[in-house]
């Protein structure tokens, strides 16, 4: 970045700002999302963050060769394997949870939950049927008069509710639970 600039004076000021920036500045190295790949997901706003999620949870499912394609409408985000599937992303929040927000009851047959941490990924494949009681975790998200249209579904990575264990976990975890979408 040094290099670009090329006043001596303008040189010298950054040298002084590289200086101070420690103090203003938390410890870099103390934020654990300082050098993931998947930072520069964070600065984008929630709409986009959405967007991504699906398409990382799409490109790993095509790498891993499953058929996916977008949904033809707005009731499911894609088909894997002809399968109707809503898709919610989650970064990791600083509290440690992952909170997959805006879970409807919609045209889809699984809810996939997709979470990114600095260095590590989790999925979880879960049959709509399964969101219909009430679970661990899962909660309205609207709790006003007719607050049931939304929910969302919050725990940490490191103990979700046990009646997720069966749905994935890990990507590896997760990806079994994908292929039983092809019979």
């Amino acid at each position: 970045m040094m290099s670009r600039i090329t006043d001596p004076d303008v040189q010298m000021l950054a040298t002084i700002a590289g200086t101070l920036k420690s103090d203003y500045i938390k410890d870099l190295k103390s934020d654990p999302w300082a050098e993931s790949p998947f930072n520069w997901i964070r600065q984008c706003p929630s709409r986009q963050r959405g967007k991504i999620g699906e398409q990382l949870l799409a490109g790993w499912c095509a790498a891993k060769g499953l058929d996916v394609t977008r949904s033809p409408d707005s009731e499911a985000d894609r088909l894997i394997e002809g399968r109707r599937v809503e898709v919610k992303f989650s970064t990791r929040w600083e509290t440690g949870i992952y909170k997959f927000q805006q879970i409807r009851d919609q045209k889809y047959e699984h809810l996939i939950c997709l979470g990114i941490c600095p260095f590590d990924a989790h999925c979880w494949v879960i049959p709509k049927n399964e969101l219909r009681h009430a679970q661990a975790g899962l909660t309205g998200q609207h709790m006003g008069r007719a607050g049931k249209d939304t929910a969302w579904l919050s725990f940490s990575p490191d103990s979700p509710p046990q009646w997720l264990n069966r749905f994935g976990g890990s990507l590896g975890k997760a990806f079994p639970v994908l292929m039983g979408l092809r019979s």
